[in-house]
């Protein structure tokens, strides 16, 4: 085998730290034909010390009849370690060579070194095939070889199969009739409860959560299994149940973390429900949780997306008693709200706090507020256009042509010829559009006028050459 060619365990050619003795073993190991191998070994003069034979066992899934070889090499000079069984076990499982890995076990039976850990690897290897009922039959057996089948026995089955795709119900089928003998602990219930969330299966979840609660009771310590029924709930659209259970939970002193809030609040935001965000929002600030910035705009931009103005400013007043100032994504979210919803008075004292706090509006937003200002407060909308030029908010396109078209519409001919000048002059770029509407309102004002525009729209097409 080359290097190139290294197969899909781990092997000895990308491997660190791999003792020299080791790595000879393990090129042995992987190259040479079968029939040589216990020979090729044994010409190393190498001893196989316990240390040796797990570094080249764990590197030679890759060619597991070669590894055998090795293995009974091995146990020619050295008593083999439990370890170098269950590698063995392991590696034989992983190769799908199920009737090699019992042999494997019966004489590790014989030799008093079985322990749960074995089974462990042949439930997860089991499942990993597919072969769900051989997993199943290995745990039924697992007495008659001297292991006593308890919980932790139980969940590891149960988390081998709910690793693989879709098969929970496979899990549920094993859990509902091991509980008779085996009473489940909130892991057992953890385990199908996020398998149930991997699936999206609500009403499996909703009758696992409502079981586990009757057998276990509520505690803090349960959270992953809180977790993932709730996140079960909010991805599947069902927001409203998901608050309903965390308002149960918060009265049971059970409510999840921070992190569980916020990868509900990215699923919200996702789904465009800003009613059950702002809930689950309210939900996590009163336990005493505390938002960070990323976190308020996220629910920022999912309220000023709905238009809710309201809970807006509550959030944003709330901002820094929590130690999370606004920045100018918070201030441009709200204040494109505002345009966007028409608040003319709002627009303009929401724009003198976001410049005296020292955030400037962006360029999009300067010019959709000049516009907007226009036909109820055209001196702020001056005001805007002027703040632009003076703080470098750039491009003005945008901008310029709103305010020229606002002068326009209110026939204010001379503000339109001192501007638009300007704007020539700065070389920002009036639109043909524009000039059409600047050269309707100066046309229909008498000879004077229209010789005005003639003569800014000559500086306008010499500006464009």
């Amino acid at each position: 085998m080359s290097s190139a060619d290294t197969g899909r365990f781990p092997n000895h050619y990308t491997a660190v730290d791999v003792p020299p003795e080791a790595r000879i073993l393990c090129e042995i190991v992987a190259t040479a034909p079968l029939h040589e191998v216990e020979a090729r070994l044994a010409s190393t003069k190498i001893q196989p010390e316990p240390e040796i034979m797990h570094h080249v066992l764990k590197l030679s899934y890759n060619t597991p009849n070669a590894a055998a070889k090795f293995f009974q090499w091995a146990g020619l000079s050295q008593k083999h370690t439990g370890y170098s069984w269950n590698l063995m076990v392991d590696l034989l499982g992983k190769n799908k060579l199920f009737e090699p890995m019992w042999d494997a076990i019966r004489s590790m039976k014989q030799n008093g070194l079985l322990t749960l850990t074995t089974f462990v690897s042949v439930f997860e290897n089991y499942c990993v095939a597919g072969r769900f009922d051989e997993a199943v039959m290995t745990f039924d057996v697992m007495e008659r070889y001297g292991i006593q089948p308890d919980i932790i026995a139980v969940n590891s089955l149960l988390s081998a199969m709910c690793r693989e795709e879709n098969q929970t119900v496979k899990a549920l089928e094993f859990f509902d009739r091991i509980k008779v003998s085996i009473p489940p602990d909130a892991d057992s219930f953890a385990i199908l409860l996020e398998g149930w969330e991997k699936e999206g299966n609500v009403a499996k979840a909703k009758t696992t959560f409502g079981e586990m609660v009757v057998r276990v009771g509520w505690s803090p310590q349960y959270m992953f299994a809180y977790d993932a029924f709730l996140n079960t709930l909010v991805r599947e659209s069902q927001g409203g149940e998901a608050i309903k259970f965390l308002q149960v939970m918060k009265g049971k002193n059970c409510l999840p973390g921070l992190r569980f809030f916020s990868n509900a609040l990215d699923i919200f935001v996702k789904q465009n429900d800003s009613a059950h965000a702002i809930l689950l929002w309210d939900i996590m600030v009163a336990s005493g949780l505390v938002p960070d910035l990323m976190m308020y705009n996220v629910m920022i931009g999912l309220l000023t997306s709905n238009n809710d103005i309201d809970n807006t400013f509550r959030l944003l007043d709330g901002m820094v008693f929590h130690g999370a100032f606004p920045n100018a994504l918070t201030y441009n979210m709200i204040f494109g709200c505002l345009i966007k919803n028409g608040k003319v008075r709002e627009v303009g004292k929401f724009f003198i706090e976001m410049v005296k706090n020292e955030w400037d509006p962006t360029p999009a937003n300067c010019a959709a507020a000049i516009k907007m200002l226009f036909d109820d407060d055209p001196e702020m909308a001056i005001e805007i256009w002027k703040y632009m030029g003076e703080n470098n908010i750039s491009p003005r396109d945008d901008g310029a042509n709103a305010l020229l078209l606002g002068f326009c519409n209110m026939g204010r001919l001379s503000d339109l010829k001192r501007f638009a000048e300007k704007m020539i002059d700065e070389r920002i770029i009036i639109y043909e559009t524009t000039m059409t509407k600047l050269k309707n309102a100066f046309y229909k004002e008498g000879r004077s006028a229209r010789e005005t525009y003639d003569h800014i729209l000559r500086k306008w097409k010499s500006s464009c050459l």
